[in-house]
């Protein structure tokens, strides 16, 4: 039996356990989350969040590309989303990746270039700190709240980053 198999025994479960409700397209929180895609992210857990209550956006490294800002906009122009979290993490696989390096790589295995930023970083609130710019930035996004924090994948810890970087730029 393959994983998808397995996983598709456990849906059958879990539809028998969860019964039938409906709930709002609008999130209960109004309160849109941008982060990576990693398995080690358990939100839900870490902030106390049940099925209904936020808009989760995930992609490798939690990167505010074009797709993540279209998701935010539609999340705040028809749902009514009024606040964004950009959460990265320790420990990720995009950390001190040499993004040139990997580009080459992809382009020789595959004879054609990726035709978007990897998402390569070397320090993480650095990382955060140009994610909630990039929003900021963005005609598409409202920026009345966005905050930028970095989660702990070792011990869960989520600790928010200070919006001025250490060269006294904000984000």
């Amino acid at each position: 039996m393959s994983v998808i198999d397995e996983l598709l025994v456990h849906n059958r479960s879990y539809v028998k356990a969860h019964g039938h409700r409906e709930l709002s397209t609008v999130p209960k929180l109004h309160l849109a989350i941008l982060t990576c895609m990693d398995s080690r992210l358990d939100l839900f857990g870490a902030l106390g969040l049940d099925l209904g209550e936020v808009h989760l956006i995930r992609n490798a490294g939690g990167v505010a590309s074009d797709d993540a800002v279209r998701s935010l906009l539609l999340s705040q122009r028809l749902l009514d989303t009024r606040a964004v979290m950009v959460i990265h993490h320790t420990r990720c696989g995009l950390e001190s990746l040499d993004e040139e390096t990997l580009r080459q790589e992809i382009t020789t295995a595959l004879g054609v270039q990726p035709p978007f930023r990897l998402g390569a970083y070397v320090d993480v609130d650095e990382d955060v700190r140009a994610t909630v710019a990039v929003l900021r930035a963005s005609p598409f996004v409202d920026d009345t709240e966005i905050r930028g924090f970095v989660f702990d994948v070792d011990d869960g810890e989520l600790r928010e980053v200070d919006p001025v970087s250490s060269s006294g730029e904000n984000a």
